[in-house]
């Protein structure tokens, strides 16, 4: 059983005074090949040099035609040329490392064009904090400006829609009217044309007024899912393209694998964007963070990047620039163990927030899914490796131990010890290869939606009658 430790959220909390302002795919690492060139010839005979990224090099040899020039080299010559000099990989994984002979530039071209999606966040919540006992208490008003970054996620012909974390928009002892402890403004820099709020004034309340500068993108909280630490947030396009007009949303990787290139973008200790790099250590794992009052559990993604207090709502690229998660917490014990939250939920909450602010029945900006009424278990867990694909992944089987009464589960007929296989939503079906799998999965239905389950019963697949999604079904997620 996994042993669980406390993590640090990776927010940078400013508490500021009214009149003190203190400013805090599959990737294989290996041997690539640099360069093919032809160094000797004797007409007959032509010698090849090959020119690997460790300094290495190594020879062979061609023969030609009758008239010396009827010859040609092959991709599989290289290839049976590698395994001779470095031992077995995949074709795959050996094209991967042939087509990308200039790594490091390429590497370097994928993080200055992820910096277009980038942003860095200032969160500003009022804050009065009591001080003394009995009836020498006193009470001080404050301004708490949390410092974090976000990437730009989408753009429509109206607005670019940011993602960051929960926690980076969140402050347990803000003073909100409607309790939601959401900032009261939140404001944005574009990488580039980086500022920072300034103290102005002083409202009569005791409260100080800052200015954000020329550069700052007021940002709208739309809605978040606080159990995810997931926030979407949203600016006018035009506000956003005045500033840089060859901004661009991020790309969204399908998956992420052990291994592959991590980098993160973010705003380490508030002082601008800035770029770290290293690997995904593991692809699926549960830390215990506290965002507000309650312990929860967060399925994340483990890498060894490098990340910082305001690094928190930052992108996590991958080698061709994909998103694979957003950064937001790191170990506080230990080195190099730092935290993100996996892309599938990222897109899950993301797509969750966006359709239901857009719903006129919804009056709340939060995260909903339905409930299938079932608790599951895990067996012959195992991982399982694709040679072809060149990367592996763990696989489980998921088993239902207990159904709720009443629920989606008992109506289409599913029972205790039967394995989920998948889930079908009209008429496309997902794998249930993981237990976390269900969850993701379930943000994603909606109303009116059909579902049917694929399950197996005593070694027997089968598949449920189809159920359609009523409004009912669907609740709130924290």
């Amino acid at each position: 059983m996994k042993t669980f430790k406390n993590y640090i959220v990776m927010a940078l909390l400013l508490i500021i005074m009214p009149c003190f302002l203190v400013f805090a795919g599959c990737n294989y690492n290996s041997i690539g090949v640099v360069s093919i060139v032809k160094t000797n010839t004797n007409g007959l005979v032509d010698t090849y040099t090959i020119t690997y990224s460790n300094g290495e090099t190594s020879t062979f040899d061609i023969v030609n035609g009758k008239d010396g020039t009827d010859s040609s080299i092959t991709i599989d010559d290289i290839y049976n040329k590698y395994i001779e000099e470095y031992g077995d990989i995949s074709y795959k994984e050996f094209l991967e490392l042939y087509l990308n002979i200039d790594s490091n530039t390429d590497l370097s071209s994928v993080i200055q064009q992820s910096l277009l999606s980038s942003m860095k966040v200032y969160s500003e919540f009022t804050v009065t904090t009591s001080s003394g006992f009995g009836p020498y208490i006193t009470e001080t008003k404050e301004v708490s400006i949390s410092s974090g970054s976000a990437v730009i996620y989408e753009i429509d012909s109206n607005y670019a829609y940011i993602v960051t974390n929960y926690h980076v928009v969140f402050e347990q002892n803000a003073n909100t009217d409607n309790g939601s402890k959401i900032a009261r403004s939140i404001h944005g820099y574009l990488y580039g044309s980086e500022d920072y709020p300034v103290a102005t004034s002083t409202t009569q309340n005791g409260y100080t007024v800052y200015d954000y500068g020329n550069y700052a993108i007021e940002l709208e909280f739309v809605g978040g899912s606080i159990s995810n630490d997931i926030a979407v947030l949203k600016a006018p396009i035009n506000s956003i393209l005045k500033i840089n007009p060859n901004v661009k949303a991020v790309k969204i990787a399908s998956n992420y694998h052990v291994g592959d290139t991590a980098i993160a973008i973010g705003n380490p200790e508030g002082e601008g964007i800035s770029a770290t790099q290293g690997i995904v250590s593991v692809d699926n794992e549960y830390i215990t963070l506290q965002i507000d009052s309650t312990v929860r559990s967060y399925r994340s993604i483990r890498i060894d990047t490098a990340i910082y207090p305001g690094n928190s709502g930052g992108g996590l690229f991958n080698k061709d620039g994909e998103l694979i998660g957003i950064t937001n917490a790191g170990d506080d014990e230990d080195q190099n163990i730092n935290y993100a939250v996996p892309i599938q939920i990222v897109d899950a909450i993301y797509n969750n927030v966006i359709y239901y602010a857009n719903d006129d029945d919804i009056n709340t900006n939060g995260v909903y899914a339905i409930k299938l009424g079932i608790t599951v278990e895990t067996e012959n867990s195992k991982y399982v490796y694709d040679s072809q694909e060149g990367c592996g992944e763990i696989v489980e089987d998921v088993i239902i131990s207990e159904i709720v009464n009443d629920s989606i589960a008992s109506k289409l007929g599913l029972q205790n010890n039967d394995k989920i296989i998948s889930i079908i939503i009209n008429n496309n079906e997902f794998a249930i290869n993981r237990s976390f799998n269900i969850h993701d999965i379930l943000l994603t239905i909606r109303e009116d939606d059909s579902l049917q389950i694929k399950y197996s019963r005593n070694s027997e697949e089968s598949t449920t009658s189809t159920y359609v999604v009523a409004s009912d079904d669907i609740s709130i997620v924290d």
